[in-house]
């Protein structure tokens, strides 16, 4: 997980990560969606960066022997005002590669994904680049610790 105090913003057009349809053969940054990891996890190149799409809805406590060989997980949010997938991966999973807010991602939702540890987020197509960035400055600080600082802010030591 990066440590940086952003969120990148995904442009569909230029993300190396890209689907792949069924029965396409395995290359590199792939990104399947999780029938299509399900169909070829045994076969799958242990050298090849794959990136897995799941619904916010899949107990994440099934994927503990997947997790360490993916270096994305594109978590999907249906609609915005559902927040399953928020600290699915981070706080209970411990995983480590990119973590990434897919589907109805609306500026209002920024700053907590930030908190929660994720890495990018693929806007929904309305929502304004600019005010993206501007909500993941509104607060300087917070008092409950999260995935980028696990001490909550009363009990960090002075710097």
């Amino acid at each position: 997980m990066s440590k940086l105090s952003t969120i990148r913003f995904v442009d569909p057009v230029q993300d190396p990560w890209q689907p792949r349809p069924d029965g396409a053969a395995p290359v590199p940054q792939a990104l399947l969606s999780f029938a299509q990891w399900s169909a070829l996890r045994g076969q799958w190149p242990a050298s090849l960066a794959v990136g897995v799409i799941l619904a916010n809805t899949i107990d994440v406590e099934t994927l503990a022997d997947d997790l360490p060989r993916w270096s994305l997980v594109a978590l999907q949010f249906p609609k915005w005002t559902d927040g399953r997938a928020y600290s699915q991966l981070r706080s209970r999973m411990r995983y480590g590669g990119e973590v990434r807010a897919t589907g109805e991602v609306l500026v209002d939702m920024l700053p907590l994904l930030q908190r929660n540890g994720f890495d990018a987020a693929l806007l929904r197509a309305d929502q304004n680049l600019d005010a993206a960035r501007r909500a993941l400055r509104f607060f300087a600080g917070h008092y409950q610790g999260d995935a980028l600082r696990a001490r909550p802010l009363f009990n960090r030591a002075e710097a």
